[in-house]
């Protein structure tokens, strides 16, 4: 039964926070429609929660054990992100500094976003009230749930409506710009149920919502590009690729290659093992050996085909590379040999010190998993923090290649590829925790992009000089002080039933502010200007780190988006 008191636990009075600082933060009448249609979707999103979380054991897909169902953060992380965005461009553009495509752009982005959060809220409504066998509960039980998400969606759909007939008097683009919001919506339904089916016990709602919505709308930029290309006609500034004002970087293209051309491989090769009928199983020990092996090559053949044949095609088709795409990366890095040569072999020889010394004391020590894996919070700080000050460029760039190894050997691990997926598989296992699964190991993931997105996001306009920070600072000092703290002093517990501390929330926030303090001067003799409020910061790091105590998420993920947009205001 559901009670007052358990209607805002911690966790939803900081995502409440969270909300309510982006909507004060709207001043400019160019972004009123998005923040209420923010606000819209932030209300079903708790009712949502409630909702699903009073039916208990009546799950119908397996999640993450341990987690509460995150709806409420994972539905309006990314939004309120793109609204935090909104907010800073508009700032830009009423002093000129960016162009007006690019906030259009954004905004088209913000209501692809919000559109998939909301029709995933609407098919886990749909989902728990018809999988039930218990009696109904009071947020399912009458006829006003269903009067309630009709007036949410046709509320919601007239804001959208309304927000672009604001600004654009054609009514073909009107349509063409509805269609592709809804096409988002229904794409981010059908991967969800994708991703909860095939990855079963690997994330809650709100990381799997998160998970899906972020990919929906990535390689939806990328397909309306490519579209774009292929017909001249379908060009107009709501179909270009400005990814929260990158405007089409030859990096942000390389990526977006490499990291499709990975997620389409393993399809590539179980396509072919299935046209090979590789899967019949040998009971003779040798023919098993030869069976691995073939299956080696088809896996690393079909890799290789799609990474050095289809993706250069694609990129140089979109982005019109002057040459093949690895000579234009290697030009970029030899442009600079000294200063980036230099950071390769430094990042090499941390990189090689840590995992070593790390890795022995995994197999030999008695320390928490949780300590050890914190020292590699504090190994990314030492290795991204001069990259982001004096190459930032080139760290996008190295950001892009280490998620592409990490995807390979992830792919290596789960599919036991010869000869190295079991020897990838014991050495991850050293590091693995309770969020981690037997089926898929995301910690190391979400770090790297948890340090990644802030830096990614901010490579267009941004007046924010710590904005780039955010999870650097946030996973690799915050979280990493927090716990360190809260493991060996902390007493005063946040709640009864979880281990986060108040002394170790207290040490997360002061390590963040006083590495902020250190900060500022260092960019500002780089050239950077302080444009951030030490008031605004406050209010950042402190939502964020009590973010980071009351959350059940995968705290990696969500943490640096929320410290990145509440940044950015």
């Amino acid at each position: 039964m559901i009670t007052p008191s358990s209607l805002l636990n911690g966790e939803r009075t900081v995502v409440l926070l969270f909300v309510s600082t982006i909507l004060y933060s709207v001043t400019n009448v160019l972004v009123v429609y998005e923040a209420l249609g923010f606000s819209l979707l932030a209300v079903f999103a708790l009712f949502v929660e409630i909702s699903v979380e009073s039916y208990g054991s009546t799950n119908p897909f397996k999640t993450r054990p341990g987690a509460s169902s995150g709806i409420f953060l994972g539905a309006v992380t990314l939004p309120g992100l793109a609204v935090s965005r909104l907010i800073q461009l508009s700032r830009a553009l009423s002093v000129n500094e960016v162009r007006t495509e690019d906030v259009e752009f954004l905004r088209l982005q913000y209501w692809a976003t919000s559109t998939s959060c909301l029709c995933v809220l609407v098919f886990l409504c749909f989902i728990f009230r018809h999988d039930s066998n218990k009696p109904k509960s009071a947020s399912f039980n009458s006829g006003w749930l269903t009067k309630f998400c009709i007036s949410s969606i046709a509320l919601f759909a007239a804001l959208c409506c309304l927000s672009f007939a604001a600004k654009s008097s054609s009514g073909r683009y009107m349509a063409l710009t509805l269609f592709w919001i809804v096409f988002h919506g229904l794409a981010a339904v059908k991967f969800i149920q994708h991703v909860l089916n095939t990855f079963p016990a690997c994330a809650s709602f709100g990381e799997a919502l998160l998970v899906t919505t972020g990919f929906v709308v990535y390689f939806g930029d990328m397909f309306a590009f490519t579209i774009a290309k292929i017909s001249k006609h379908l060009v107009s500034y709501g179909l270009r690729s400005i990814t929260y004002g990158a405007k089409g970087s030859e990096i942000s293209t390389i990526i977006q290659g490499m990291l499709l051309g990975l997620l389409l491989s393993p399809m590539l090769f179980k396509f072919i093992l299935k046209k090979s009928e590789f899967y019949m199983i040998s009971t003779n020990s040798e023919a098993r050996g030869h069976h691995e092996r073939k299956r080696s090559i088809i896996f690393y053949g079909s890799l290789a085909f799609i990474l050095l044949g289809i993706v250069p095609l694609w990129m140089q088709f979109v982005q019109d590379f002057p040459v093949h795409p690895f000579l234009w990366v290697l030009n970029f890095v030899f442009s600079e040999p000294h200063k980036r040569l230099s950071l390769c072999a430094y990042w090499v020889a941390v990189i090689f010190v840590s995992v070593l010394r790390f890795y022995n004391i995994s197999k030999n020590s008695k320390i928490e998993r949780i300590l050890l894996r914190k020292y590699y919070h504090l190994v990314a700080v030492l290795m991204f923090v001069p990259a982001l000050i004096f190459q930032p460029a080139f760290l996008n760039l190295a950001f892009g290649a280490a998620l592409g190894v990490f995807l390979v050997l992830e792919i290596i691990r789960v599919w036991r590829i010869w000869p190295l997926g079991s020897i990838v598989h014991q050495f991850m296992n050293a590091f693995t925790d309770h969020r981690d699964s037997d089926l898929l190991i995301v910690s190391h993931f979400s770090l790297l992009l948890g340090c990644a997105l802030p830096i990614w996001m901010s490579s267009g306009f941004n007046d924010r000089p710590l904005a780039p920070f955010a999870g650097i600072l946030s996973l690799g000092i915050g979280d990493t002080m927090a716990s360190m703290v809260g493991y060996k002093y902390g007493v005063l517990r946040w709640s009864k039933t979880g281990k986060k501390t108040v002394e170790g929330t207290a040490a997360g926030i002061t390590s963040v502010l006083a590495a902020c303090s250190a900060l500022l001067p260092l960019l500002a003799a780089t050239g950077h200007m302080f444009t951030q409020h030490w008031l605004s910061l406050l209010l950042a790091v402190t939502v964020s780190g009590l973010l980071e105590a009351y959350t059940a998420q995968l705290d990696n993920a969500f943490i640096p988006l929320v410290f990145y947009s509440l940044l950015c205001l």
